[in-house]
C-alpha cells in the first residue's frame, strides 16, 4: 500500500512545462526541504544530497511520451556515524 500518491494530468503550454521543470530544478538544486507548487496545493517534499533517476522515451501511435521520474529514501539520514574530534 501507497503511503501518498498524487498524478495530475493536463494540457500546459511549452512556456508553462519550462517553467514548472525550472521551479523543481531549483528545488533540487538547493536541497532541504522544498515546496512543489501543483495546482490545487503545494507538497512540500525533503530533498536529499542523491537520488535515484530513470528516464523513459516511448514513440508509439504517431506520439512521444517522455517521463522523468525521481526516487529516494523517506527515512532520515543516519547522523549517529558522523563523529566530530
Amino acid at each position: 500500500m501507497k503511503d501518498l500518491e498524487f498524478e495530475q494530468k493536463r494540457t500546459m503550454s511549452r512556456a508553462e512545462v519550462a517553467d514548472q521543470l525550472d521551479a523543481l530544478a531549483a528545488a533540487l538544486r538547493r536541497g532541504g526541504q522544498a515546496e512543489l507548487d501543483l495546482g490545487p496545493g503545494t507538497l512540500t517534499l525533503r530533498i536529499p544530497d542523491e537520488l535515484s533517476t530513470e528516464m523513459e522515451v516511448e514513440l508509439e501511435d504517431g506520439e512521444i511520451d517522455l517521463e522523468i521520474e525521481l526516487s529516494w529514501s523517506t527515512e532520515q539520514p543516519d547522523r549517529s556515524s558522523d563523529t566530530s574530534d
